[in-house]
């Protein structure tokens, strides 16, 4: 069971940094490609642009719980709550794009 994790192509975890703006204010990201892979993904089912979801993202959790101690693991955290609204997913051979089974 292990090879299933062990064997993943090294391109899923390495980590690509993202500079943007929060709500007027610049910063970067650093994350996982496999878990930009399903921001994007995220983004593009609500038509927009990665950056402007993370935006709005950032200012809804302003607005419902202050400001987030670690939004880099908030993003993690909403992406494993997207895959299992989604019911399940796989990995393609690529660098992990994520669609829904």
């Amino acid at each position: 069971m292990c090879q299933v994790f062990a064997g993943q192509d090294p391109a899923r975890y390495t980590s690509t940094t993202r500079s943007l703006r929060l709500n007027g204010q610049s910063t970067s990201i650093r994350l996982e490609n496999a878990f930009w892979d399903i921001l994007d993904q995220i983004a593009e089912a609500d038509a927009m642009s990665t950056p402007a979801f993370l935006s709005r993202l950032h200012s809804e959790v302003l607005e419902t719980r202050g400001e987030p101690v670690n939004f880099t693991s908030l993003l993690r955290t909403a992406c494993l709550v997207f895959i299992g609204q989604s019911g399940g997913v796989t990995a393609d051979a690529g660098l992990g794009k994520i669609a829904a089974e």
